[in-house]
């Protein structure tokens, strides 16, 4: 599938080729200024997708997109990655091996193995992890399916920006947690021309697509804190950067206590449990980073579940 194929089209034959293996997750529309948010907060509640992330919708596009190989298939990831493909490739009955850098979080390399995929624990941080996973691929003809730099999951991950505006049509600004552009990248394809704003949120020290934006291309940053896992890419995907270019996508940053401190409101406030990287983008917000007018609608994805509770609780 070539990058041409990065259509609102092509995410449209995505939802419906991956819609009869995922739930069609809900939305929340919060009272007038909730949390002490001027505005109108509607947040999309993607940790309740199947594994707990946004991220099956990507995996099973890839997957059944494609003529899987006896070798099955391989991914690289900080964790949700992993999980989803774990998960895909059960449930399509092939084998998966899943390469996860020693950051990952228990609960996750939990539920990747709870699936049958094998798991190879190696490198520091996703980068490594992914480089090797490329060398087994290599030698053993599997199909790899990467966390966010390829067509098909791109316009998997696309999907979540079709339901969005279908159970919420009249959104100003949407605002999305970055990793390595995957989710933003799709929900910026499908919201194109809507004249819906799109921010991406990242934290201060994962600075993925921030530093791109400032280069006016992918490059290479350090990356570290609390949302690593899942928020650890340490280069945006080509793919993605070119379609955030295109659409004019800006980037705030946030600090780790910030996203901390999400993740507390959203459990004491809203009895819902997201993990770092899921609480991202509720961040900027509390921590005014964003600033809504009074009256905005705002959207806000919530893109992942899969923590220790008692590291929020």
């Amino acid at each position: 599938m070539e990058a041409a194929t990065l259509t609102r089209n092509g995410i449209e034959a995505a939802a419906a080729r991956i819609a009869p293996y995922l739930r069609r997750t809900p939305t929340l529309a919060l009272e007038a200024d909730a949390l002490g948010v001027a505005g109108q907060l509607v947040l999309k509640l993607e940790f309740l997708q199947v594994t707990g992330s946004f991220k099956p919708r990507g995996a099973f596009n890839r997957l059944l997109s494609a003529d899987i190989p006896k070798a099955g298939v391989i991914a690289a990831s900080g964790g949700n990655h992993g999980v989803a493909v774990a998960f895909a490739a059960h449930r399509l009955g092939v084998p998966a091996t899943i390469f996860v850098p020693t950051i990952a979080a228990p609960a996750k390399l939990k539920r990747i193995r709870d699936s049958g995929a094998e798991v190879i624990v190696s490198g520091s941080n996703y980068a490594e992890a992914l480089a090797l996973s490329m060398e087994r691929a290599k030698a053993s003809g599997a199909l790899v399916v990467h966390a966010y730099d390829q067509p098909e999951v791109i316009l998997g991950q696309g999907t979540v920006g079709l339901e969005l505006m279908a159970q919420a049509s009249n959104l100003d600004t949407v605002l999305i947690a970055v990793g390595g552009g995957g989710l933003i990248g799709g929900i910026a394809l499908a919201l194109a021309g809507s004249g819906v704003r799109i921010i991406g949120v990242e934290p201060v020290l994962a600075p993925t697509l921030h530093g791109a934006l400032a280069a006016g291309r992918p490059v290479p940053v350090e990356v570290a804190g609390v949302a690593a896992d899942s928020l650890g890419a340490r280069e945006v995907g080509p793919l993605a950067f070119a379609i955030l270019q295109e659409q004019g996508v800006r980037v705030l940053l946030v600090e780790d206590d910030a996203i901390r401190a999400a993740q507390r409101v959203l459990w004491h406030e809203l009895r819902i449990l997201a993990e770092p990287g899921g609480a991202t983008a509720l961040a900027a917000l509390l921590s005014n980073g964003y600033r809504p007018e009074p009256g905005e609608r705002v959207g806000v994805v919530l893109c992942g579940g899969n923590t220790d509770p008692g590291a929020v609780v």
